[in-house]
């Protein structure tokens, strides 16, 4: 996914989601059951689940909470409960960031 793509589109599928994260579509189905922030994921007519660009932050955390930091899935979970509206801000934050980051970058290919 670019990021132009990620501004547009409102839903993502999992395999889209599993390419671009670089995680099983296996995990990400097992983490829906395990993590809170994951267990309502909207679901199409086919059944086919789709992310929000709020549940690809939430895993994007998940990600770095248990394969980077070391948490367990339990320690992670409660780690998104209790930080659930400071990881909020700090996700618009990130997302400003990133625009920020392609829009310079964007720039700086065109001097």
């Amino acid at each position: 996914m670019t990021q132009a793509s990620d501004d547009k589109k409102l839903f993502h599928r999992i395999g889209e989601l599993s390419k671009t994260l670089e995680v099983p579509a296996s995990m990400l189905r097992f983490w829906e059951k395990e993590f809170d922030c994951l267990k309502n994921l909207k679901k199409n007519g086919k059944g086919e689940r789709l992310y929000t660009a709020e549940n690809i932050e939430n895993i994007k955390t998940i990600i770095y909470l248990v394969k980077t930091k070391g948490y367990t899935l339990q320690g992670a979970n409660d780690y998104l409960k209790k930080n659930a509206s400071t990881l909020s801000k700090n996700q618009l934050a990130i997302h400003s960031l990133i625009k920020i980051k392609a829009f310079l970058e964007e720039l700086k290919e065109n001097i």
